[in-house]
């Protein structure tokens, strides 16, 4: 039995993915292996296909891409409009 690493950073499970994937291990082996050293919320059997495709198709990186998020449904209009409306719920009073 190994000791288990609590809370790992994603790149460091993700180069773990990727020297056993170098070394012909097979994703549901290294789905396994995972799950033994980091406990069962390491990361989906899915995900680890996922990062194996990536790597096979020539992905050299173990970080994740930036992404832009939801984008912001705030601009200067409706500032300005929550602003006047606070105004005239102020002066009512």
């Amino acid at each position: 039995m190994f000791k288990t690493i609590a809370d790992p950073t994603d790149c460091k499970v993700c180069s773990v993915i990727r020297f056993l994937n170098a070394n012909n291990v097979k994703q549901a082996e290294i789905h396994r292996e995972l799950v033994e050293i980091y406990g069962e919320n390491v990361m989906t059997d899915g995900m680890v296909r996922k990062w194996v495709r990536q790597f096979n198709d020539g992905r050299a990186s173990v970080h994740d891409e930036a992404r832009s998020g939801r984008p912001s449904v705030v601009n200067d209009g409706l500032v300005a409009k929550v602003n006047e409306k606070i105004r005239e719920t102020d002066d009512s009073q």
